[in-house]
């Protein structure tokens, strides 16, 4: 009887190892974690270099002239989150909490403004910093647990929301500084900015007005421009454009059309036909390969966000969204679906290749404090330790 129990436990045992083995979830996640391990040393050398080269005040910034000390610094700290450290625990816990302070202590409390409008260094366009600024303070009001902290982000959050609703312009979209200070103009990037502000102090329990986000919505729709009328509506293309009040600027713009997505997306809206529209046209238009190729000279924002909308797509949310291409795939043509784990391969090894020895990147124009955020945040999506950046 002994035995025949033992026999029947050694079956089970293989039966449900063979069933996990199988289980493509459980695959995914050992590939993701292989990921992790592969890299973990390219992206402990950023944060450490990110650790190194903060100011003893608690900012990071532009060199040389110390340029957007509010953005880089807001950029600079979620990027230490997304290792898993918090403003009271972890590795990079010191640095964060200094991140938090200084922006605090930039607080314009007349206006709620995460910042000085008047401030030189902001170079005029204060509402990225104040967009960046409110994300990552939301990402932290999660997590904090001492009481009368919480109740000062809290404060200063629920400003910061104001705020960007009254600097609103009539269209419903953002400038580089408030409607007020801009004539009401109107720029894409800085709206997706402060729509995804938006969306962490919502995610977070912060009050936030319906109707800001509302015409933040229809301000994206109206600025999307049909690029491929097919008649077929699974492969029309379209995109966002730079300005609405400015009439296109110059006509498409993929990196922003690659953040128009992660805002549809961050709404939940998976299976919007604006969305596969628009992932039509970032398929076509943005090169994912070892080179780094990009034509719109903008690699680090494009990617911080096409990264985002990959993760969100995983492996099969595309397919999805494009039964056809997942016929024409089982019927022997390759890649043609948009899949992390395919994007994460390509990238990620560009990356770890172009990474300057002290655990800096400097690629793009901003300098290597942006460079180095943007590049381990999309490096650590795979943690999914901020709410933002969850599927």
């Amino acid at each position: 009887m002994g035995r025949f129990i033992l026999t029947i436990g050694l079956i089970l045992v293989l039966h449900l190892s063979t069933a996990q083995s199988s289980d493509p979830l459980n695959h995914q996640e050992l590939e993701t974690q292989k990921i992790l391990a592969r890299y973990r040393p390219n992206i402990e050398a950023g944060l450490q270099w990110l650790a190194k080269n903060q100011s003893r005040d608690g900012h990071w910034d532009v060199p040389p002239g110390g340029s957007h000390p509010i953005p880089m610094t807001a950029l600079a700290g979620m990027a230490l989150l997304c290792e898993g450290s918090t403003m009271t625990q972890g590795k990079y816990s010191k640095e964060i909490e200094l991140a938090v302070e200084y922006l605090l202590s930039r607080v314009t409390k007349k206006t709620g403004l995460i910042g000085r409008a008047d401030d030189q260094r902001e170079q005029q366009r204060y509402m990225y910093g104040h967009g960046f600024a409110t994300m990552f303070l939301a990402q932290v009001y999660g997590e904090e647990p001492d009481g009368a902290r919480r109740k000062e982000l809290e404060k200063v959050l629920t400003a910061a929301v104001l705020f960007i609703g009254k600097a609103q312009t009539n269209l419903g979209g953002w400038g580089y500084v408030s409607a007020a200070d801009g004539t009401d103009f109107d720029e894409g990037s800085v709206t997706i900015t402060q729509l995804q502000a938006l969306r962490a102090c919502k995610n977070a329990g912060i009050p936030v007005p319906k109707e800001i986000i509302d015409n933040a919505g229809k301000y994206l729709q109206k600025s999307s421009v049909a690029a491929n009328k097919t008649g077929n509506p699974l492969t029309e293309e379209a995109g966002v454009t730079y300005s609405l009040r400015g009439g296109g600027g110059g006509g498409i713009r993929p990196p922003l059309t690659a953040a128009g997505i992660c805002c549809m997306f961050s709404s939940g809206e998976y299976h919007n036909d604006l969305a596969l529209k628009w992932i039509n046209y970032c398929q076509k238009y943005i090169p994912v390969d070892k080179t780094g190729r990009d034509s719109f000279g903008h690699w680090e924002y494009t990617h911080l966000y096409y990264a985002q909308v990959m993760y969100v797509l995983g492996e099969d949310r595309h397919g999805k969204m494009r039964p056809d291409l997942v016929k024409r795939e089982n019927e022997g043509e390759k890649k043609l679906l948009l899949k992390w784990s395919r994007y994460r391969e390509i990238v990620f090894e560009y990356l770890a290749n172009k990474q300057s020895p002290d655990g800096s990147w400097n690629s793009g124009a901003v300098g290597p404090v942006y460079s180095t955020a943007l590049h381990l945040i999309i490096m650590q999506l795979d943690k999914a330790n901020l709410p933002i950046y969850q599927r």
